[in-house]
């Protein structure tokens, strides 16, 4: 399975959360001893605390090492681990277009139709069939140059005038349900080989074991081929 984490991601919140509930109580035990001037009590604490961060950060260097990037080809699922679920996301479709609509573009535009999914086979025993709501996503094109590429707003505004974008990212589903949703990108016209990172963009996952936003870990793109 092609996943956003190398780790459960369960664990990986766990842990993330158990170590910050550790810190901050000897954040408050510290505070409390140098008030009492017990020195050598606050000094113990400290050295507590660096060590609890460092098999953490520790920890989360070794799953990012362990990781590798992933090119996905058209149709190819990239899995997001929602704790007691997963939604998997596959491009199947990129088309090239020097104009949209009134919209022109700087290079050429890449339209690309996003399917997302609700696999109904991921999902624990007890959670029933209630909608799910996505995590906040966040989408840029890179090229085999290194240059990166967000939205390109006029593109979109000009899809959502014609009702062409689909469904927003952010769509609640339930186990089965899919839909499709149609990005648009800006690119020069000598950029090769562009890829699509498609991954969550909240803060705290970069301080996540094993989740593909944390420090030097691989991440998994996709192929940006447009139909012939």
């Amino acid at each position: 399975m092609n996943s956003n984490v190398n780790l459960e991601s369960a664990v990986g919140v766990l842990s993330f959360l158990g170590s910050g509930f550790v810190l901050l109580v000897l954040a408050l035990i510290l505070v409390h001893a140098l008030w009492a001037k017990k020195f050598r009590r606050a000094k113990g604490l400290v050295l507590a605390g660096f060590g609890v961060a460092g098999l953490y950060f520790g920890l989360m260097l070794a799953f990012s090492l362990a990781s590798g990037e992933k090119v996905l080809a058209r149709g190819e699922e990239k899995y997001f681990c929602e704790i007691d679920c997963h939604l998997a996301y596959s491009v199947i479709g990129v088309r090239k277009a020097k104009t949209l609509g009134g919209a022109t573009a700087g290079g050429e535009f890449y339209v690309v139709t996003l399917r997302t999914r609700f696999d109904e086979q991921t999902i624990s025993p007890r959670r029933g069939n209630a909608t799910l709501t996505p995590n906040p996503r966040a989408l840029a094109v890179s090229d085999e140059q290194g240059r990166a590429y967000r939205m390109s707003e006029e593109g979109m505004r000009q899809l959502g005038a014609e009702r062409r974008a689909g469904e927003p990212l952010e769509t609640p589903l339930r186990p089965g349900e899919s839909y499709t949703t149609e990005v648009v990108f800006d690119l020069p016209g000598d950029a090769k080989n562009p890829v699509l990172l498609l991954n969550e963009s909240m803060l705290p996952t970069r301080f996540i074991i094993g989740h593909e936003n944390s420090f030097l870990h691989g991440q998994t793109k996709f192929r940006l081929d447009p139909l012939a």
